[in-house]
């Protein structure tokens, strides 16, 4: 009977797992399961979007394709049938379990800095091609020399000399 206990107590216990979605459809997705009645969250930055008429600031997924759910195993199909999830992500063989404790790191930073962006250091590495988007060198292109933790410096190519500068990887895109 006690064992019966200590499995039922697993089976309803609610932990925070990752979902990978169709892009652009986190948010819809995070709505749609708390309809449903699972505890979903969707962290979203605040940006602002220049129109050729105006100014609007819009919130945009912190993670692409990503939203946390917090869920026991019963719940787990409803999570998976829900339309535009994909499917969990997975770390070594099992859906990736992400402890409380980050969920509310990830909800303090984004009260503190609600346009805190995320950026992958693994797509950035020597010889990439990059825009500026913000900060004195707005708009100019260079080459990456190298990337030193979130900071990477860069060849900017214009009036015929290199300019070397040290940038946060958060103020670059890179040119495809």
């Amino acid at each position: 009977m006690e064992n019966l206990n200590s499995i039922n107590k697993l089976m309803n216990e609610r932990k925070w797992f990752v979902v990978y979605t169709r892009p652009r459809w986190e948010k819809k997705i995070e709505k749609e399961l708390q309809i449903a009645g699972i505890a979903a969250y969707c962290p979203v930055r605040k940006v602002k979007n220049q129109w050729a008429d105006r100014v609007k600031e819009v919130e945009l997924p912190l993670f692409s394709s990503y939203v946390f759910v917090k869920i026991n195993a019963k719940e787990d199909l409803k999570v998976r049938t829900t339309t535009g999830v994909i499917n969990f992500v997975y770390y070594m063989g099992k859906p990736a379990q992400i402890r409380d404790v980050v969920i509310d790191e990830i909800k303090c930073f984004l009260e503190l800095f609600p346009s805190l962006e995320a950026v992958s250091l693994q797509q950035l590495s020597a010889g990439d091609r990059v825009i500026i988007k913000e900060g004195v060198m707005t708009q100019k292109q260079g080459e990456i020399l190298q990337v030193r933790g979130k900071n990477v410096l860069v060849v900017i190519d214009c009036l015929h000399c290199a300019l070397i500068t040290k940038i946060p990887v958060s103020n670059l895109e890179l040119i495809n």
